[in-house]
């Protein structure tokens, strides 16, 4: 199965209705998937912080949400996980494509990569690194868990896992 398929099926079997994405080139492949999927409403964000505004929306509205995006945008989002998303335990799947790492072509998105994993510790959110396709095993596993617990997840997924830059 297509991994782009299986992240959109698990959203899916999760009860994930709302999907907010932030356009990425590595993230392309499961944007246009939930795009077309008619169980769930994709809308669109100019910016992460934004998207995480519209999930909190959409989760008060009884929907179980979900956001897409990079990880070079993390930092603009911190106090909305904490102040929106955390205080008000609101569970968030955040699909997040890892740049910066081995072989990143841009030199500007090393520098967010350094801080990412530290940054979302900081704030205690669970992390999970998806290095090969494989490892999306654990996607529905994850989904559970951030329902389950109340809790927003990191779920970061390298140039590797997407097949390269």
């Amino acid at each position: 199965m297509d991994i782009n398929d299986k992240l959109v099926n698990d959203l899916v079997a999760n009860d994930v209705s709302f999907v907010t994405t932030v356009p990425c080139k590595q993230l392309a492949g499961v944007i246009d998937k939930i795009d077309m999927h008619p169980d769930i409403l994709h809308i669109p964000s100019n910016k992460e912080d934004e998207g995480m505004g519209l999930c909190a929306g959409a989760f008060m509205g009884g929907k179980r949400p979900a956001i897409i995006m990079q990880n070079t945008a993390l930092g603009v989002t911190i106090n909305t996980l904490a102040t929106l998303t955390q205080y008000y335990r609101m569970p968030l799947p955040m699909l997040i494509s890892y740049r910066g790492e081995l072989g990143e072509p841009v030199a500007c998105q090393v520098e967010m990569a350094v801080h990412t994993k530290a940054l979302l510790a900081q704030m205690h959110i669970p992390t999970y690194h998806f290095h090969r396709q494989s490892d999306a095993e654990e996607f529905d596993k994850i989904l559970k868990y951030t329902f389950m617990c109340n809790k927003p997840v990191a779920i970061l997924t390298d140039a590797s896992f997407w097949g390269g830059y």
